[in-house]
C-alpha cells in the first residue's frame, strides 16, 4: 500500500479516538478554522524552508503540509481519490489555461 493511502486510512481511524490520545482527534474536535490555520501556518513554514535552502527542512515541511491537508481533507469527507480525480481532470491541459479557466492569473 502506498504510504499517502495507509497515512489516510490512519487519519479517518484516529479522527475519532480521543483527542487526548491522539493529534488526528484533537484538530477534529477543535474544529475546521484550527485545521485551517494548521493547514496555512505549514505552508508558509515550507515556504520559508524553500527560501532558506535546507533540502530536509523543505522535506520535512512537505511531509507536514501533506499531512494537515489530508486531515483537511478527511474533515470535509473528502480524500486522495478527490484529488487523484481532480489532477486526472487536468491532464494534458496547460496550467495557464486551467488557472484562467478558474478566473485566476498564472
Amino acid at each position: 500500500m502506498d504510504i499517502l493511502d495507509h497515512l489516510e486510512q490512519v487519519i479517518a481511524q484516529r479522527r475519532n479516538a480521543s483527542p487526548d490520545e491522539s493529534y488526528v482527534a484533537k484538530l477534529h474536535a477543535r474544529g475546521l478554522p484550527v485545521i485551517a490555520r494548521k493547514l496555512g501556518e505549514e505552508g508558509v513554514e515550507a515556504a520559508i524552508a524553500l527560501l532558506s535552502g535546507d533540502d530536509t527542512e523543505l522535506v520535512g515541511e512537505a511531509a507536514d503540509i501533506v499531512f494537515h491537508l489530508l486531515v483537511a481533507l478527511n474533515a470535509r469527507g473528502l480524500g486522495l481519490a478527490d484529488v487523484r480525480a481532480e489532477l486526472a481532470r487536468r491532464e494534458g491541459v496547460s496550467g495557464l489555461v486551467e488557472k484562467a479557466s478558474r478566473g485566476e492569473e498564472g
